[in-house]
């Protein structure tokens, strides 16, 4: 029988992309896994902020390890979105990604965008994914690049460029989040299919972005996985929130679902009544 990690890797190159969504705590793993999703991610967004931490500033490690721990328990392959290691010291990134793995974790998120916009140089980030590599060789190890996410290098020659670097440290799919047109989207498969991206067909993951996409289409476009990133989570904490609005007040309407910068901002710190910190 296949390792979860092995199953994992395998959904990655079929007829039709993984359709991946991410959970933040294990409830909503288990209602996802219950519902019949093949396999289930965390994101990073929902985990800190469930936790009263900020997204992406490497403040969340303990929690991204507790509740990946825990979520490997599930009878399907699951991936941690770990942002960026939570250090810089490669070494002490790739303990933590042989933790998850000696835990069951099928799949690790691995992102080269710092908290303030720019990018982990090229060659800092490969000797990350080389360190990854070594200490945990079964992972499937989703190298995620935020060029377009951060708009630090928003085009696809960039975005290219650090995917085939990153294939060629270890790397066994790449991931693109804020990549939404069509042809950019398929000149990345393209690209990552052509030679000396290091590993044929080399499985691009995009992120889901409703306004934008379709599943079908970015199927046709040869995208292998199609993640759903926070929008799980923020779409729960509005549908919460409307719950109580209508016990109090029947005829409330219903209010949109918060974006990125505003899930991130529940994590500020907030000031009770009478003045005291909260």
């Amino acid at each position: 029988m296949p390792s979860r990690a092995a199953a994992f890797r395998a959904l990655h190159h079929r007829d039709r992309p993984l359709l991946l969504p991410n959970a933040w705590d294990h409830a909503s793993a288990a209602a996802l896994h219950r519902a019949g999703f093949e396999a289930v991610g965390t994101t990073s967004l929902g985990v800190a902020a469930a936790a009263g931490l900020p997204d992406g500033a490497g403040a969340a490690r303990a929690e991204t390890l507790a509740l990946g721990t825990r979520l490997a328990r599930l009878p399907v392959p699951v991936s941690v979105d770990v942002e960026g290691g939570f250090s810089s010291d490669p070494a002490e990134v790739a303990y933590l990604a042989a933790e998850l793995a000696e835990a069951g974790v099928a799949g690790i998120n691995l992102e080269d965008g710092r908290p303030d916009g720019t990018l982990v140089p090229v060659a800092r980030q490969c000797a990350v994914l080389r360190a990854v590599r070594e200490a945990a060789p079964g992972l499937f190890l989703n190298a995620r690049t935020d060029t377009h996410w951060s708009g630090a290098e928003p085009t696809v020659p960039a975005a290219l460029a650090r995917a085939r670097a990153y294939v060629g440290a270890g790397a066994d799919g790449v991931f693109v989040p804020a990549l939404v047109a069509d042809a950019d989207v398929a000149a990345l498969v393209d690209g990552l299919r052509a030679a000396g991206a290091g590993v044929p067909d080399t499985p691009l993951n995009v992120l889901f972005a409703p306004a934008r996409h379709t599943y079908e289409r970015l199927a046709e476009l040869g995208v292998r996985r199609v993640s759903c990133g926070s929008s799980l989570f923020r779409a729960a904490v509005r549908q919460a929130v409307d719950l109580a609005r209508w016990v109090r007040d029947p005829d409330a309407d219903p209010g949109p679902v918060p974006d990125y910068a505003e899930a991130q901002s529940w994590a500020e710190p907030w000031e009770a009544p009478g003045g005291a910190a909260g």
